[in-house]
């Protein structure tokens, strides 16, 4: 088998076969991709506070009132991505303890794909379904 150079492509991934299922490579090329995340996030987050401060230099009431506004908009971003970077957090300390890409509730692999579209899930898409399906009809939320 051919040794691939540095970290491995997203097309190298979806071709491994289906025994190498969350190896070493794979679980490095998802921590490296959950850590790219997180550093943005925590830059994101940097740039609002200074964004923050520029407040204090607008005298003009309606310009004023212009500025917060988006400072209201981009702290509902920053809140989201909070809460995304506990997800963040949460899926790397998978990848250390070797939980991640199996599915929480059936213990099954989640999918390559599926944490390619989505790198902090924890359900299977059979079981993502099946508690999407119970919510709705439930009217959990």
């Amino acid at each position: 088998m051919a040794k691939t150079k540095g970290p491995l492509t997203e097309a190298e991934l979806l071709k491994m076969p289906e025994k190498d299922y969350m190896n070493a490579a794979q679980l490095a090329f998802f921590k490296a991709r959950l850590e790219a995340m997180r550093d943005e996030i925590l830059e994101k987050a940097a740039e609002t506070v200074e964004h923050m401060r520029e407040i204090e230099a607008v005298a003009d009431p309606a310009d004023r009132a212009t500025v917060e506004e988006e400072h209201t908009l981009e702290l509902r971003t920053r809140d989201r991505e909070r809460k995304l970077l506990r997800k963040i957090e949460e899926a790397i300390a998978r990848i250390d303890d070797a939980s991640y890409g199996w599915c929480a509730e059936t213990g099954e692999p989640i999918g390559v794909p599926r944490l390619l579209a989505r790198p902090t899930a924890t359900l299977s898409i059979e079981a993502q379904e099946r508690r999407e399906r119970l919510q709705k009809q439930y009217g959990d939320g």
